[in-house]
Order: structure tokens, then C-alpha cells, then sequence
């Protein structure tokens, strides 16, 4: 149970009420009624008013310790003399604003009791015994209630406390939430855009490394490949960090739009050029009206599959696929030849598990397996809206 939920159901005690105070505030009611008691009352009645008065005076830090145990014991004292009643009184107002209401209704029983026999051996000549009786019961009941209302609305105001309070949590909880799953999106994008540019790098590199005494046109071009593929990582990574600032696809930006399907040739023109062996089958034709969101991830789809396969099936043909229509989804597949040091089963790891999640967010999914013959497969479909 946490703190704002022990202080609705705690009890106030004695320290975290200003008991001087109260006593004082008591102590001024009961000298009045003692004033108004000994100017009727004979000697022997006018001593015991002022014993009662010391020792009810004596119960205000009872009450304000043990409520219940304070305002039975000044219930009993109002039997013998009015200067009782202030104490008696506010025994049952702190009682009904502090505990249950059975042991509150209890302390205001014993004082109108008690008040009921005062009224019969010490009666008032100018109030019938019923009035008196009926006009106590009223201001005891009044007490009651008055301090029950005064404790629901304090736990109320503490429920609303409490709740704001965990509203507040719930707020930094999901605003912690929010930003680790923007980290988890960067990480995705970069990861789809330098796995791709700097798995191009490596095989143009290490096509010159390993023939040096390639002709200088074949040096020339893998530079070219080594040079654009660089420059459109940093165009790629400036692009990436300008979509995750703004998700309004409609908000105006400087920087082009994230690549879709219309971009697959480019793609595969840049793989090819890596010495990569591509086949694709394309009966889509020319570039369709594709949403933006789906064709953005398609395209990382295909970057993802070729840049696999070129880390870990290097030489190994790459079948690419492309198929579907609106209404019935577009659907992707790619397939190569695995190697025995390829690791195809777990070679997508994180790649697969975020283009999994893009998938995923677009309505679509993706899954990968090796068949018998040792060829690993990729397929996605993606829903294609009329």
C-alpha cells in the first residue's frame, strides 16, 4: 500500500493536531458554561462543577490520542454536569473526523445519554425535560454528521490526489515509452541505411583489393561505386534524421521523400554495380500508385534482403520478386543459395526483426525460412489499398 493510500485510512493523532490550541479553544466554552453553571447552583453543586470542568479539560488530549476512550469518559461526565459538554462535544466531532463512523456514533450515544440524565436530575426551569432532550440529540446527530462529511471529503481529496499523482507517473511512463521506441526506429533506419551503403563499400573495396591488376576502367568504376554509394549514405542518413523529426508525412520539408518502390531499380542497378547477381521478376511494369507508407516499406524490404545476402552468401545469385495488385496486396520474395559459413538461419537477427516490425505497422508481415535444398527464402506481403 503506498503513502497517499495510509493517509486516507490513517487516523489523525494527537501530534498532528495543534493540541494547545484545541484545549485553549475547549477550555474558553467550558469556563462559559461553568460561569453559567455556579450562578444558579448551590455551593456543594458549584465545587463539583468546577472538579468536572478541571478533569474534562484533562480529557482533550485523551480525545485528541484515543477519541473513542476520551469521548466515552466525557459522555459520562456530561451525566454529572453541563460544563462536560464542550469536551463531550468535541469528542464526537474529532471522533466522526478521524475514525469509523460505529465508534463515532458510540461516543455520540454515550453523550446524549449522558446528557438525558443530567437533564433529569439537574432540569432546566425554562426547558421541558423532552425539548432538552430532543434539542441534544439534534446537536449531537449534527456533530456526527458534520465530522463523516468532513472525512469522506478529505479521502476523497486524497483519492484525487493519489490518482493524479499516478496520472502524472502514467504520463512520464508512456513519454519514457515514446522515446525509447523512437531510439528503437532510429536504430531500425540506420541500420537499413548503412547496412546497405556500407555493404556496398565493402564489396567495391575489396573487388580492388583482391584484383589490384584489374584494368584501370573496372578500378575506375568500382571507385565510382565506392563514391556514390558514400555520398548517398550521407544523403540517406540526412534523410533519415529529417523524417524522424517531423512524422507528418504532409509538412513541408527541404529534403526528398523517404525511397519507395518507384527507387527498386536504382537498388538493384547499385547492387549489380557491386558485382552482386540479381534476377528480378517485375510484372508490376512501371511504377504504381503505391501508398507512401507501403512503398517505403517495400523498398527497405528488397535493401534489407539483397544487403543479407551480400554479407552472408557473398557470390550467390539473388532471385528478387515482385507480384500483386490493389485490392489483394503486394507481395515481395527473395531467395539465394546459402553458403556453408552463411549462418542464413540467423543472419537477419535484428535486420529481419525490424523490418518484421515495419511490416507489422503498415498491416503487413514478413517471414524467412531455408528449405531442403539449402536456399533461404524471404517473403512479404503489404497491403495494396483500390
Amino acid at each position: 500500500m503506498d503513502a497517499a493510500a495510509c493517509e486516507v485510512g490513517r487516523p489523525r493523532t494527537w501530534r498532528s493536531v495543534p493540541a494547545g490550541v484545541t484545549t485553549l479553544a475547549v477550555g474558553v466554552l467550558v469556563a462559559t458554561m461553568l460561569w453559567s453553571a455556579t450562578r444558579s447552583s448551590s455551593d456543594g453543586l458549584a465545587v463539583l462543577d468546577v472538579a468536572l470542568a478541571v478533569t474534562a479539560l484533562a480529557l482533550v488530549p485523551v480525545v485528541l490520542r484515543h477519541p473513542r476512550v476520551g469521548g466515552v469518559l466525557a459522555g459520562l461526565l456530561v451525566a454529572l454536569s453541563a460544563v462536560a459538554t464542550p469536551v463531550a462535544s468535541f469528542a464526537v466531532l474529532f471522533t466522526a473526523r478521524n475514525r469509523p463512523f460505529r465508534q463515532a456514533a458510540v461516543v455520540a450515544a454515550v453523550g446524549v445519554a449522558g446528557e438525558a440524565v443530567q437533564a433529569f436530575w439537574r432540569p432546566a426551569p425554562s426547558l421541558p425535560y423532552g425539548w432538552r432532550l430532543v434539542l441534544m440529540s439534534v446537536a449531537y446527530a449534527a456533530l456526527l454528521g458534520w465530522g463523516t462529511w468532513a472525512q469522506a471529503r478529505h479521502a476523497l481529496l486524497a483519492a484525487l490526489r493519489e490518482r493524479a499523482r499516478r496520472a502524472e507517473q502514467e504520463q512520464e511512463r508512456r513519454v519514457g515509452e515514446a522515446r525509447a521506441a523512437e531510439r528503437s526506429r532510429i536504430a531500425r533506419e540506420m541500420h537499413d541505411v548503412l547496412a546497405h551503403r556500407l555493404s556496398l563499400l565493402a564489396a567495391a573495396a575489396g573487388a580492388m583489393e583482391y584484383r589490384p591488376d584489374a584494368p584501370p576502367e573496372r578500378l575506375s568504376a568500382a571507385a565510382g561505386v565506392i563514391r556514390a554509394s558514400a555520398h548517398h549514405a550521407l544523403d540517406e542518413l540526412r534523410e533519415v534524421i529529417t523524417l524522424l523529426r517531423n512524422d507528418d508525412t504532409d509538412a513541408p520539408t527541404d529534403a526528398p521523400p523517404g525511397q519507395t518502390l518507384a527507387d527498386l531499380p536504382r537498388l538493384v542497378d547499385e547492387a549489380r554495380a557491386a558485382g552482386q547477381q540479381i534476377e528480378v521478376h517485375d510484372p508490376l511494369g512501371p511504377p504504381a500508385e503505391i501508398p507512401p507508407p507501403v512503398g517505403r516499406t517495400a523498398y527497405r524490404i528488397a535493401q534489407e534482403a539483397l544487403t543479407n545476402a551480400r554479407k552472408h552468401a557473398a557470390g550467390q545469385p539473388v532471385r528478387l520478386v515482385l507480384g500483386g495488385a490493389p485490392g489483394s496486396g503486394l507481395s515481395i520474395a527473395v531467395s539465394n543459395p546459402t553458403t556453408p559459413d552463411s549462418g542464413a538461419t540467423d543472419s537477419a537477427g535484428t535486420g529481419l526483426i525490424g523490418l518484421a516490425e515495419r511490416a507489422a505497422l503498415t498491416g503487413g508481415r514478413v517471414a524467412h525460412h531455408v528449405d531442403a535444398a539449402g536456399r533461404f527464402h524471404l517473403t512479404a506481403w503489404l497491403p495494396w489499398p483500390t
